[in-house]
């Protein structure tokens, strides 16, 4: 957990391309004489993602301005930032969701500098440093590596947290040629993560929060894998009760109802 908030407002955001990845590593985060409202920041990056509207980036980008002292959450939501523009890179633009990947694991660098003990922040670079691993054959050892090293750590410094436990799951789906045990147990994280995800939303709001409605998308993912519509189609309602402009949970919810 990076910051505690009270406020209680949700609504969920990814950013835009090569061009916003690097403003992202150079701009910061903390308005000047003004405390950022991290919840909102999460909120926005997330809505971009589920939209999937990478320009969605520039409202956030509005509210940023100069700062005068380095921040772990503004680092970090940098890092998720970039993620996000990976993801939505990936199948589009595999040169810009390089670019956006080692933009992700550097900001991520600068929050662990940070905060040093942030499972966050490992989790996350985790998933980063596992995509550009797949992305360029030459940084395979040491990005699969180091990914593995990061992931660790973060499941040591806190085996209960959804976006740790949620992240785990991810990088065991996402294994090229993984294996149906392997797809297995991947199904088992998801579903551990949910669980996570629901003791987490009886606490107060915090951040970062973002996750649950990932973590039923997957679990319906991995049930359509294996032909089970019924299981696939109440994960996927449950990922849609969360964030009903979630794009992809749209996508495979068509695919059910449409036989």
């Amino acid at each position: 957990m990076l910051v505690n908030l009270p406020t209680p407002m949700f609504s969920l955001t990814p950013l835009r391309t090569s061009s916003w990845a690097l403003v992202l590593v150079s701009l910061p985060w903390i308005a000047q004489g003004a405390e950022t409202n991290w919840l909102d920041v999460e909120s926005r990056i997330q809505y971009g993602y589920y939209t999937e509207d990478p320009r969605s980036v520039a409202g956030v980008m509005e509210q940023l301005g100069p700062s005068e002292s380095a921040s772990a959450s503004r680092s970090y939501y940098a890092g998720l930032a970039n993620y996000r523009l990976t993801q939505l890179s990936l199948a589009r633009d595999k040169s810009r969701a390089k670019e956006t990947a080692e933009a992700c694991v550097s900001n991520l660098d600068q929050a662990l500098k940070l905060q040093k003990d942030s499972a966050e922040a490992l989790a996350l670079q985790s998933v980063c440093l596992d995509v550009l691993a797949g992305l360029e054959a030459w940084r395979t050892p040491f990005a699969a590596s180091r990914s593995g090293t990061q992931l660790e750590k973060a499941r040591h410094l806190a085996p209960g947290n959804p976006r740790v436990l949620l992240l785990d799951a991810l990088e065991l789906y996402e294994r090229p040629k993984s294996t149906p045990a392997e797809k297995e147990r991947a199904l088992s994280g998801f579903k551990s993560a949910a669980v996570a995800f629901e003791a987490e939303r009886q606490e107060t709001v915090h951040t970062p929060g973002w996750g649950a409605a990932e973590a039923y998308t997957y679990i319906g993912r991995c049930y359509l894998d294996r032909g089970a519509a019924l299981e696939a189609r109440d994960a996927l309602e449950r990922a849609l009760l969360l964030a009903p402009e979630f794009a992809e949970a749209r996508r495979l919810m068509t695919r059910i109802t449409s036989g």
